[in-house]
């Protein structure tokens, strides 16, 4: 038997990113002449990664797509879409957008998607503190930071640590663009080849579909990557993010993402990088 080709993947440890991946991380689906090694970092670490090419494959931040056009291709499934929700601005007590655009944010990273919406909301000199994602909410509640920016699970259980919503960036961007928030997506590096990538995008693919149709076993496994979460509540996430926005883009996620990154071009925030192409598997 020829031995496999190793890829190396990359993605959050998070809930949503464990589910999509939870066929091929418990070796349960055939990935042909593929061998899949799971890289688990946080997303700027995996954003900062792409730009020097590192990965075979990797999640990263819609938002650092631009920077790394040259080296990856963006697959048309994976994607984490906010569909009339998304990143949120936190605090202690509230604040209108004009009153956050002099407060010290927490930020999960500068090449997030969060980070791009929350410039386009309040402009280019947000007065930020870069701090890991699953540690803004800590940071914010001790007063380190007057309002955080939170990402992944944090959405559903920052009520938890005292905290309120000033804005829903998931909701502001709709209200501006009648379109959902794409957050992140899947990239492979274009030196594999146009065959090569096809074939993974296709058990990526595989992988996400695997996961909706096993979906008890699947949270399960996501529960691991859960924190401050019952099942239930997984479940209740990971279905915000890995649905059938996660399978294909679809025209409308496809001009979602374009019109996001000509915003992020226009604004002076991004290079430009559209019309994007996609992938398919």
């Amino acid at each position: 038997m020829a031995e496999k080709r190793l890829l190396r993947l990359g993605h959050s440890p998070d809930p949503d990113d464990a589910f999509m991946f939870y066929g091929l991380a418990k070796g349960l689906m055939d990935t042909g002449p593929y061998a899949f090694e799971h890289v688990m970092e946080d997303i700027q670490t995996l954003n900062t990664r792409a730009m020097k090419g590192e990965l075979e494959i990797t999640a990263i931040s819609l938002h650092a797509y631009p920077y790394v056009k040259s080296k990856y291709a963006l697959t048309a499934c994976g994607c984490s879409m906010g569909d009339g929700y998304g990143p949120m601005i936190v605090s202690r007590e509230p604040f209108t957008i004009e009153q956050l655009r002099t407060k010290r944010i927490a930020v999960p990273g500068t090449l997030t998607t969060a980070f791009l919406t929350l410039q386009l909301l309040l402009g280019k000199g947000v007065h930020n503190v870069v701090k890991p994602f699953d540690q803004i909410l800590q940071y914010v509640q001790a007063g380190h930071a007057d309002a955080g920016l939170i990402i992944h699970e944090g959405q559903l259980t920052y009520q938890n640590m005292g905290l309120v919503c000033c804005v829903d960036m998931g909701q502001w961007w709709q209200a501006q663009t009648g379109l959902p928030l794409p957050l992140g997506g899947n990239v492979i590096r274009r030196d594999l080849g146009a065959k090569t990538i096809r074939e993974v995008t296709a058990i990526l693919k595989n992988s996400i579909q695997f996961s909706l149709d096993h979906r008890d076993a699947a949270v399960r496994y996501a529960l691991q990557y859960a924190r401050d979460m019952d099942q239930g509540l997984a479940d209740k996430f990971v279905g915000m993010y890995v649905n059938h926005w996660t399978l294909d883009y679809g025209p409308r996620g496809r001009e979602a993402v374009n019109a996001l990154l000509s915003a992020g071009e226009k604004a002076g925030l991004t290079p430009r990088c559209t019309p994007v192409e996609f992938v398919e598997a």
